[in-house]
């Protein structure tokens, strides 16, 4: 392949590096974005924690965070529990039980 079969797609080739470029840089934008807008803290090139800062507007946060998340999980909690008792129940012999009596209840009707 020569220099003059390339040639007619240079245009392309140069489009095409251009386009990667600029979709790399708007990727890069778009998660800076998506980090402050959810509240993640900014890093710089060599790691360094640039905003948010640790002070008292974010040390509340993680404590109101940290209850939120101490009430779900014992929100959570509860739920299992229902849950066990909800399939103790369909499961447990008391169910069947209660298909016994009816049974039995008929029965006693047709002795009368």
């Amino acid at each position: 392949m020569e220099v003059a079969d390339i040639l007619p797609y240079i245009g392309w080739i140069i489009a095409g590096a251009f386009a990667l470029g600029g979709a790399g840089i708007l990727a890069s934008v778009h998660t800076t974005r998506l980090k402050i807008k959810n509240g993640y803290p900014l890093e710089g090139m060599w790691g360094q924690s640039l905003k948010p800062s640790s002070d008292a507007q974010t040390a509340e946060r993680v404590s109101l965070l940290t209850q939120e998340n101490a009430q779900l999980r014992a929100e959570l909690g509860s739920l299992k529990d229902r849950l066990n008792n909800v399939e103790r129940i369909v499961t447990d012999s008391g169910f069947q039980l209660t298909h016994e009596i009816e049974r039995l209840l008929d029965g006693k009707e047709k002795v009368q």
